[in-house]
């Protein structure tokens, strides 16, 4: 498990994250939402260790600054927004690049294994700068994958951290990723994903954290995020949260025509 306590981000003199208390389970899909601006990517880059950060996040009951960066990189893997590569590598090598950073190294067919799963088979000797916004996002996903291949190894939960994984995708490649993801827990690894679609939230997630202003507003399930208040308050519109009809109350979901701009 993770558990980040009383986290505090400055950049340039500025606090990005203040007090803020997150936590991330094994066989969880755990989504980060909240508005632009609001410190997300900057909350997944403390819990990586990219950023310096006050406060305490603890890795299995392990303070996360004990960890080596080769430790580290054995048991998590990191989806950033974007990648840019100055030199002219092809698909198949930028893959294998997660085999350097995990524990696959001589598992020399992983990396095809991974294309496959992502839907780029075919596309080894392509170069990437050739390759459309969202064949790189599932080039890039196929990589981490590559390097924490295993949900769960040696009885230890295995983390990818992803974000904004769907952004450049269409919707057929963003539910394909989501799935992706939601089987990577489903087997006992644990995802933490920073998100913009609040649908595809309510639908993949098991936990969320909704976060404005640098700080935490509320962690919970899905139904208990993804309200009329809590939404509205956050992204500062007027909005109006409704539940799929599934027995025993569906899955929330948010329609662009049900909400308003608040007037000053």
């Amino acid at each position: 498990m993770i558990i980040a306590q009383n986290i505090g981000v400055s950049i340039a003199k500025t606090d990005i994250l203040s007090d803020l208390s997150f936590h991330a389970g094994a066989g969880q899909l755990t989504a980060i939402v909240g508005p632009n601006g609001s410190g997300k990517t900057t909350l997944l880059k403390a819990l990586t260790g990219e950023l310096p950060y006050t406060g305490k996040i603890s890795l299995d009951g392990d303070d996360m600054r004990s960890f080596s960066t080769a430790a580290l990189a054995a048991r998590r893997a990191v989806l950033p927004q974007a990648a840019v590569l100055a030199f002219p590598f092809n698909v198949l090598e930028v893959v294998r690049l997660g085999l350097l950073s995990g524990l696959h190294v001589h598992d020399s067919d992983l990396p095809q294994r991974a294309l496959k799963h992502v839907g780029l088979a075919g596309f080894e000797a392509r170069f990437y700068h050739e390759l459309s916004g969202g064949e790189q996002q599932r080039c890039q996903l196929a990589r981490v994958l590559v390097q924490v291949w295993h949900p769960v190894r040696d009885g230890k939960p295995s983390w990818l951290f992803l974000d904004e994984p769907v952004s450049a995708l269409d919707i057929g490649h963003q539910l394909e990723v989501m799935q992706i993801a939601r089987d990577f827990a489903d087997q006992g690894g644990s995802v933490i994903a920073v998100m913009h679609d609040l649908n595809l939230t309510a639908m993949f997630a098991n936990s969320v954290a909704l976060i404005a202003g640098g700080r935490r507003v509320i962690q919970d399930s899905p139904e208990n995020v993804l309200t009329d208040a809590h939404i509205s308050n956050a992204y500062r519109c007027n909005v109006q949260v409704n539940a799929t009809p599934n027995a025993g109350g569906g899955a929330p979901y948010l329609l662009p025509h049900m909400a308003s701009i608040r007037r000053a």
